[in-house]
């Protein structure tokens, strides 16, 4: 009696191995069907990785501006509102710039002009996404705070604005400007378009003596989409 019971026990534990042993079986077909994504899913960014990243740039006022979140852009776009579109930007994590100015390649939407525009983001805005990057996982998401964009307005007087084809009458707060952004993060008004990026600036104070620009934008809204490649 003792034996027959004996054997019944091991054929139990015989069962419970061998579902044990199915369910191996499948996980592991799972996974050699994912290749080695799974693998990078539990990676984290070190320093000297290539990140590709989705971003949005968002203006003082919380708007978004530039994106290459599909979500973003259809969110901004359904409510009637345009934004610079462009594609996920590629970036070395804790890497410093080598440029004052970084141009990414955007264009309008929605318009109907297909114009192609390289907009400027400052290196100190690359540098703050590349520190940022460390440690972040596939699909991790973090929003950065530019800490310098208090300081980045730019006065223009009336006559600057003259010779440029605008009366400052015809101006108002709240309106949005296309500044030309040379290398040297100068706003250069007489640059050729060869030779500038696109930033845009804010009206947030006029006088009759002119108006104040403001083309800060205090945050960047980043997701880690893969780590490595070229």
């Amino acid at each position: 009696m003792a034996d027959k019971k004996k054997k019944q026990e091991v054929r139990s534990i015989y069962k419970i191995l061998a579902v044990i042993g199915c369910v191996l079986f499948v996980v592991l077909m799972i996974v050699s069907s994912m290749g080695s994504s799974w693998i990078t899913s539990f990676k984290a960014v070190q320093p000297g990785d290539a990140v590709t990243i989705d971003y949005t740039i968002r203006d003082r006022t919380g708007n978004p501006l530039v994106s290459s979140d599909r979500t973003v852009v259809n969110s901004v776009v359904s409510a009637g509102s345009g934004i610079f579109i462009s594609r996920p930007l590629q970036i070395l994590a804790n890497q410093s710039s080598t440029t004052a100015v970084v141009p990414i390649t955007v264009q309008y939407y929605p318009s109907t002009e297909t114009r192609i525009l390289p907009f400027a983001l400052f290196g100190g805005e690359h540098d703050a996404i590349s520190s940022a990057l460390v440690g972040m996982k596939v699909n991790e998401q973090k929003t950065i705070t530019i800490p310098f964009t208090s300081s980045m307005t730019q006065f223009w007087s009336a006559a600057q604005l003259m010779n440029q084809g605008t009366n400052v009458s015809d101006i108002h707060i709240g309106d949005k400007l296309s500044l030309a952004v040379s290398n040297s993060e100068v706003l250069s008004k007489n640059a050729t378009e060869s030779s500038y990026s696109t930033r845009i600036g804010e009206v947030t104070q006029k006088s009759a003596a002119g108006i104040t620009l403001d083309f800060g934008y205090p945050t960047i809204e980043i997701k880690v989409v893969s780590i490595g490649g070229s």
